[in-house]
């Protein structure tokens, strides 16, 4: 089995959240989805439980970060193409987030960010293969 990867959110609307994520072209795993949570899917080995704050509590024992006020971790997602970057923020911003950062461009990398609805960062960035590829 690959190695995979799954990011788990605390979100207040589960149903509001996935509303959000649809419109920027992500689906929804149904076997991992219920009243207290869902997976999204983002690649073939990257997923992103979105959990309803109740839920995702039973999860730690530490208090959940108010995402809009504190920075709890940025997520970050490579795409294909400079225009694969400004089509998924651009479609994030349509749909209700909000502008996180200005938008970068390093030459070998492209950036722009977006916060969702529940305030997490995501960044979207295109870097240049021969760059990214791994030495």
């Amino acid at each position: 089995m690959p190695t995979q990867i799954f990011v788990n959110l605390p979100v207040k609307s589960l149903e509001r959240s996935v509303g959000f994520f649809k419109q920027l072209g992500y689906s929804f795993d149904p076997k991992f989805t219920d009243e207290n949570a869902t997976c999204m899917v983002v690649g073939d080995n990257i997923f992103v439980m979105l959990l309803v704050e109740p839920f995702f509590q039973t999860f730690t024992s530490k208090p959940i970060a108010n995402a809009r006020t504190a920075t709890e971790a940025i997520i970050c997602i490579a795409l294909d193409s400079r225009a694969a970057v400004d089509s998924l923020a651009d479609k994030a911003l349509a749909a209700g987030g909000f502008p996180s950062s200005e938008t970068k461009d390093y030459g070998f990398m492209y950036q722009r960010g977006y916060q969702d609805l529940d305030g997490h960062l995501w960044e979207v960035i295109h870097m240049d293969p021969d760059v990214a590829a791994p030495q």
